[in-house]
C-alpha cells in the first residue's frame, strides 16, 4: 500500500482481514492531503435528498466526461461507506444528535457532512489511523517509492529509498497506489509540499495507461498570504461572498449561481476580475456570517486567518486561486485495476471517471472511500483486461542540457497551463520542458523528476484537447465541442513510439 491517505488507510483497513499489508509512505503516515480537508464529504443519506439528485449533480459538474458508471457506484455506494466511517470512530458533526449538513457549490441538496467545524480531513484520518494500527500491518514511514517493479508484464513490488539514503525492495502480490495528487506542479496549491504527482509518474514509467491530465482543478478561494490556507467552499455554501477591489459583488455577472456556481467558473471569474482591475486581488466577505458562527463552524480558518494578522469576522479577506485536485490520473476500473496487471490505483493518483472534467465539491473524499473499498475486495479476484481508449502523442524532442529547477517548473506551468491555456503559452511551456533534465537520486531530486514527467504530460493532453471543457480553459477553443466518450490516454510505450518517429 503506497500512501496513508484516505484511500491508503480504508483500503489497507479492509485488506488486512484477508492479507499481510504493508503501508509505505514517504512521509509519516499522518501527513497527507486527507488530513488538511476542510470542506467535507458528500453523501445523499437524508430524507429530503436522493442517490439520483447527487447523480445528476456530479454529472452536470462533470461536463459531459463522467463514466455514468462510476458515477452511479459512487453515490449509491457512498451513504454505505459513510456509515463504515462513522462505526470506525469518525465524529461528523451533530446537532440535536442528527448530523449536520453543508451546502457546496453545484450540490442540489445539502449533503456535505463536516467534522470538527472544517477539521473533516483530520478527523477521518486520525480515525482511520486508529483503525489501521489496531491491525497487524507493517508501516515503512519516509520511504520514498522511485519506482514499480514489473516482472513478465506484472507488478511484482516496489523500490524505495529512505531518508538516510539506503535503499530496499519491498516484494509484493499486489500493490496499491494511494499516493495522491499533484499540487506541487503549480506555483499556488492547496496541497502539502508532499503531492508531487510520484504515483503517477511511476506508474507511467511502468507502462500504465493515463488519462484525463489536462484537467486540473484549481480551488477559487485559498488566502493570498504566505502559505496559500484553503477558505473552504462551504464558507460560500454559509453565505460569504465575492467582491472585487471596487467592493463589488462581480459573480453574478458571470453565473446564475454566483459564488456557488462550479469551482472552475468562480476560479476564472476571480481571474477575470482580478485582471480587469491590474492584478489587485478579490476578497471574500464573510462578515454577514457573524463572528460567533465562523469560530464555531469554521475554527481551523479563523485561526489561520489571525496567525497572518486579519480578522475575517470584522474584515473582507484576500483570496486566490490555487490548484488543488487532479481529476487525471492512472486510469482504472470500477474496482481500481489498472491497465498494468498487479497494479490498483485509488484517490487521486487515479482516474475512475467519476470526476469527468470538473470534480463536484466534496466528492473527492468519497470517491477515495468507495473505490479504495472496492480495491480491497477485488484482490482476490481475477484480472480483467481495462480497456482504454488511446490516441497518438505527438512529442517533440530537445537536446535536454538544463537540469530541472522546481520553482521554475512551477512558475511555468502557472502561467501557461494553469486556469487558462492557448497553444503559443503551451508550445513554450512543452518547448521549455523539452530541454530540461532531472539529475541526482535523493528523494527531492526524485520528486523533480516525477514533476517534470507529469508537466510535459499535463501540457501535451491540454495541447491535445482544442476545446474548453469543465477545468480544462482554452482562450483560443472557447467553445465545448461534441462529448467524447474519454479523454486523452496514453502510456510511456506509447510515449516512446512517438518520439522514435518525431
Amino acid at each position: 500500500m503506497v500512501g496513508t491517505g484516505i484511500a491508503g488507510l480504508i483500503a489497507a483497513h479492509r485488506a488486512s482481514a484477508r492479507h499481510e499489508v504493508v503501508l509505505v509512505t514517504k512521509s509519516s503516515v499522518a501527513e497527507s492531503s486527507t488530513r488538511y480537508a476542510q470542506g467535507g464529504i458528500a453523501a445523499a443519506m437524508f430524507p429530503d435528498d436522493s442517490v439520483e439528485s447527487h447523480i445528476a449533480d456530479t454529472l452536470r459538474a462533470g461536463a459531459g466526461l463522467c463514466d455514468p458508471v462510476a458515477v452511479e457506484v459512487l453515490c449509491s455506494e457512498g451513504p454505505a461507506r459513510v456509515r463504515d466511517l462513522i462505526a470506525l470512530g469518525v465524529a461528523f458533526d451533530r446537532e440535536a444528535g442528527e448530523l449536520v449538513r453543508g451546502h457546496e457549490a453545484a450540490h442540489s441538496a445539502r449533503r456535505v457532512l463536516h467534522a470538527g467545524g472544517d477539521a473533516t480531513g483530520f478527523a477521518i484520518e486520525s480515525a482511520l489511523l486508529r483503525a489501521v494500527r489496531g491491525t497487524v500491518i507493517d508501516a515503512h514511514e519516509h520511504a520514498f517509492v522511485t519506482d514499480l517493479v514489473v516482472d513478465d508484464g506484472v507488478v511484482r513490488g516496489v523500490d524505495v529509498i529512505r531518508a538516510d539514503g539506503s535503499t530496499r525492495r519491498i516484494d509484493a502480490d499486489a500493490v496499491i497506489l494511494a499516493s495522491g495528487g499533484a499540487g506541487q506542479l503549480y506555483r499556488h496549491t492547496t496541497n502539502p509540499s508532499v503531492a508531487t504527482g510520484d504515483g503517477i509518474a511511476a506508474a507511467w514509467r511502468a507502462g500504465a495507461a493515463v488519462s484525463d491530465l489536462e484537467f486540473y482543478q484549481f480551488h477559487p478561494t485559498a488566502l493570498a498570504l504566505p502559505g496559500t490556507h484553503l477558505v473552504s467552499e462551504a464558507v460560500r455554501g454559509e453565505g460569504a461572498v465575492l467582491r472585487d477591489a471596487e467592493g463589488e459583488r462581480f459573480l453574478l455577472d458571470v453565473h446564475p449561481d454566483a459564488e456557488l456556481a462550479p469551482r472552475d467558473v468562480v476560479a476564472r471569474g476571480i481571474a477575470g476580475a482580478m485582471a480587469r482591475q491590474g492584478g489587485k486581488p478579490v476578497v471574500l466577505d464573510a462578515t454577514r456570517l457573524g463572528a460567533g458562527f465562523l469560530r464555531r463552524r469554521f475554527p481551523g480558518i479563523t485561526a489561520a486567518v489571525a496567525e497572518r494578522g486579519l480578522d475575517w469576522t470584522r474584515e473582507p479577506v484576500p483570496v486566490t486561486p490555487a490548484a488543488h485536485y487532479a481529476m487525471g490520473g492512472v486510469r482504472t476500473d470500477l474496482d481500481g485495476r489498472t491497465t498494468l496487471p498487479g497494479l490498483y490505483a485509488v484517490g487521486e493518483v487515479a482516474c475512475t471517471g467519476a470526476h469527468g472534467a470538473n470534480r463536484l465539491a466534496s466528492n473527492s473524499l468519497l470517491e477515495s472511500l468507495v473505490f479504495a473499498w472496492r480495491a480491497a475486495g477485488a484482490l482476490e479476484t481475477p484480472w480483467p483486461t481495462v480497456r482504454v481508449v488511446s490516441e497518438p502523442l505527438e512529442a517533440r524532442v530537445a537536446p535536454r542540457s538544463t537540469p530541472v529547477d522546481r520553482d521554475a517548473l512551477r512558475d511555468l506551468m502557472w502561467t501557461h497551463a494553469g486556469l487558462e491555456r492557448d497553444a503559443a503559452g503551451l508550445a513554450e511551456a512543452g518547448r521549455v520542458l523539452a530541454g530540461w533534465h532531472a539529475e541526482g537520486s535523493t528523494p527531492a531530486d526524485r520528486e523533480d523528476a516525477n514533476l517534470l514527467d507529469l508537466a510535459r504530460l499535463v501540457v501535451a493532453a491540454a495541447e491535445r484537447r482544442e476545446e474548453s471543457r469543465g477545468a480544462h480553459a482554452r482562450r483560443d477553443y472557447p467553445d465545448t465541442v461534441a462529448v467524447r466518450a474519454s479523454s486523452t490516454s496514453w502510456s510511456r510505450a506509447e510515449v516512446a513510439e512517438a518520439e522514435a518517429a518525431a
